[in-house]
């Protein structure tokens, strides 16, 4: 079997949609967020288009919430390079849209909405991760 050495991604993935929602009591997080994926030349860019502004959000709360969201989404970026060798990274990741919630929404949530965005978007591109076989005694 050999490996062909890959790009991420290997096309454009438009509407990359990610969803991070967890009620366990309080606090509760919840965060939406739809990204595109681009191909670019090398390395990873994080840009934010057409979400600056939150209905009583402050610039600086949305800001935050971008930012946490880049976070996240260049962690997950950066373990899927160390975990498959061979695999370069090249993207740009533009952010479309966000909803928050307004009590449930923090950074924290929108971190785990980033990583959650790459791992849709490899599913699109990709396919579904194979699935563990477990062995019959």
């Amino acid at each position: 079997m050999t490996t062909e050495p890959r790009t991420f991604p290997p096309r454009p993935l438009r509407a990359v949609k990610a969803m991070y929602v967890r009620q366990a009591g309080c606090p509760s997080s919840f965060a939406l967020a739809v990204a595109d994926f681009e191909p670019r030349e090398e390395g990873v860019e994080f840009e934010s288009a057409g979400t600056g502004t939150v209905p009583g959000w402050s610039a600086a709360e949305v800001s935050e919430l971008h930012e946490a969201f880049g976070c996240g989404v260049r962690e997950e970026l950066g373990e899927l390079a160390a975990l498959r060798p061979g695999t370069t990274v090249a993207v740009a990741v533009i952010l479309r849209t966000i909803e928050v919630h307004e009590v449930d929404s923090h950074p924290w949530a929108f971190h785990h909405a980033g990583r959650i965005a790459v791992r849709n978007a490899l599913t699109e591109a990709y396919g579904p991760p194979p699935r563990a076989r477990h062995k019959r005694p």
